[in-house]
């Protein structure tokens, strides 16, 4: 599909960036928040599952090599989905470029629908919920990971350093103002969309899901020895939410 919106994942310096990160060298091992989100995953067997922002194609894959019917795999940005195609040794996988905000899949198209970190990047998650729901079977799960809303509240995403450069805290600031942020990643300029935390889970409880967990996950313990890991124990980074969805009360 092609729109007119563009990823900043195919910025070729920020993609090169992005692409030394160990989540992208070593895929889901290499990611602080997976130990975490594994546990909460759903069974895979035999199920039709729909990624949002799939990047590189690593949950994809994952939910292949554990049994999966089918998965799709949306994402806008063209270099993602290359190495997504490139990685990828299952023909039950299709990758489609277009913005989440887009997606319109049949009614009953998916038992799962998963996302990580991925919904920061969209201005609406109601829209989301909306699709969502729209395309997932009763009972199925919709299990996403987010940037928490503390973390994405004051816009920067940087520390308050003192005048040695030491870290002082983190800031918090226009919580309760949801939108637009111009934060910094990898030393480059990208935009991203505050939501509170009310958002996230009231939007799923009002939107017809029903909440199965919602985990703030902490460094696994054998990474907390990396640099600068031990200050993540200082503010929540992820915010990880599974839910199911309600089936329609017949009259």
């Amino acid at each position: 599909m092609e729109n007119n919106l563009r990823s900043k994942y195919d910025d070729p310096v920020f993609f090169e960036k992005y692409s030394q990160m160990s989540r992208s060298q070593q895929g889901l091992e290499g990611a602080g928040e997976w130990e975490t989100l594994q546990k909460l995953l759903p069974d895979f067997q035999g199920k039709r599952v729909l990624d949002l922002g799939c990047g590189y194609g690593w949950h994809c894959i994952y939910a292949m090599e554990h049994g999966a019917a089918a998965v799709t795999g949306v994402d806008l940005s063209e270099r993602m989905l290359a190495v997504a195609q490139e990685k990828t040794r299952f023909s039950e996988v299709r990758y489609l470029r277009m913005p989440i905000e887009e997606t319109d899949f049949p009614p009953d198209s998916f038992d799962i629908v998963f996302s990580s970190l991925a919904f920061h990047y969209v201005r609406s998650f109601e829209e989301i919920v909306r699709r969502v729901s729209a395309c997932l079977t009763e009972g199925g799960h919709f299990i996403f990971s987010v940037e928490h809303p503390v973390f994405t509240a004051y816009g920067t995403q940087d520390w308050i350093y003192d005048e040695e450069g030491e870290i002082l805290h983190f800031p918090v600031d226009r919580y309760f103002l949801e939108g637009k942020r111009e934060a910094r990643f990898l030393g480059e300029e990208v935009v991203k969309y505050h939501k509170t935390l009310t958002t996230y889970l009231s939007g799923l409880l009002h939107g017809g899901f029903e909440l199965l967990d919602v985990v703030e996950p902490q460094p696994p313990e054998p990474m907390l020895s990396l640099p600068g890991m031990q200050d993540e124990m200082r503010r929540p980074l992820f915010l990880i939410v599974s839910a199911r969805k309600k089936p329609v009360l017949k009259k």
